[in-house]
């Protein structure tokens, strides 16, 4: 293969690899400003939640534990017992 040949085959490789690399970053910049946009529905959510007298505080708890299987949350209820137990914060 003549010289000039090579040099154009690594070349387009090379705009290849830099055209491929764009566009990833490119995708990630875009979804980056979803997830921007996502979280800050979500935080006028629960400011309209507040607006309307709920606990934000136990808003964010109760969503967390409905992401948990009902047997991790079971175990950290437990966990949880036992160590309130442990420093007098329930009564037997």
């Amino acid at each position: 293969m003549p010289a000039t040949a090579a040099a154009n085959n690594e070349e387009t490789a090379v705009r290849f690899a830099k055209d491929q690399l764009k566009a990833f970053v490119e995708r990630v910049e875009k979804l980056e400003e979803e997830k921007k946009a996502i979280s800050d529905d979500i935080r006028d959510v629960y400011a309209e939640s507040k607006a309307n007298g709920f606990d934000v505080k136990a808003l964010r708890t109760i969503v967390r534990l409905r992401k948990m299987e009902p047997t991790e949350r079971e175990e950290q209820d437990a966990i949880l017992e036992t160590y309130m137990h442990a420093l007098g914060m329930l009564k037997n």
